[in-house]
């Protein structure tokens, strides 16, 4: 069977040693890398693709919250901190656990019993792309957001806005950075300014002129461009 990959991310060596001793523990799991800050941790994170981060909250230069906002893609997150006024924050924004330090040891077996489940459950799913999740930070809000969740991007120069169950954030980043980052997905470019979450098509309608519009299931309606309408069309053969 495949081993859970890990990544510790902690400014402190001793605390990413102590985790790494814990570890050893779980024959199923294996640290593939560590990191002491968050430009370290992107670029171990980008190389390795870890089913697991073990992030400290509080670090030099960039916080594990902003580390998570530079990811295309994050793992499963359990955060570790001394500081336990990010308690709430974390379980906030559906963080896989959370853990004070320094770390007993039968709240540590708690965590990777869940690890292993929640891990072993999107494996069994076949790890579908559209089953990876985004970090997103709006204002003092915090989400992890499943990329099957959001249906609709909306362009608003090099800001964006996603909407995902019944949410509305603004992100700094573009369409064209929003299509590479969901290029192998089921995004679909209907005009200039928007993209959609195919799955959420409801009805598709053809207008005299040869364009469509397209209905979402969650009400939303929107024009499809000439150019793209063609291509959507040839696309699903309609």
């Amino acid at each position: 069977m495949k081993k859970i990959g890990v990544i510790v991310i902690d400014d402190e060596r001793s605390a990413r040693e102590e985790l790494k001793r814990a570890l050893k523990s779980y024959p199923d799991f294996e640290v593939t890398g560590e990191a002491k800050n968050a430009e370290e941790a992107k670029e171990q994170i980008e190389a390795k693709r870890p089913d697991l981060i073990f992030l400290d909250i509080q670090m030099p230069d960039k916080s594990g919250f902003e580390l998570l906002e530079m990811l295309d893609e994050v793992p499963a997150v359990i955060f570790t901190t001394a500081f336990n006024q990010y308690a709430v924050q974390a379980f906030e924004i559906n963080a896989l656990d959370y853990l004070m330090k320094p770390v007993r040891d039968e709240r540590f077996t708690k965590a990777m019993e869940k690890a292993r489940h929640t891990i072993q459950q999107k494996s069994a799913a076949e790890n579908m792309p559209a089953d990876r999740q985004l970090f997103i930070k709006d204002g003092e809000q915090c989400f992890f957001v499943q990329m099957s969740d959001i249906y609709l991007i909306e362009s608003l120069d090099n800001y964006s806005r996603l909407y995902f169950q019944g949410k509305k954030v603004l992100l700094k980043r573009s369409l064209r950075q929003w299509e590479e980052i969901l290029e192998a997905l089921p995004f679909f470019r209907i005009n200039r300014t928007q993209l959609i979450n195919t799955r959420y098509i409801q009805q598709v309608h053809r207008l005299p002129n040869g364009r469509l519009t397209i209905s979402l299931k969650t009400g939303e309606q929107l024009e499809v461009s000439s150019r793209q309408s063609v291509k959507f069309k040839t696309l699903n053969g309609l």
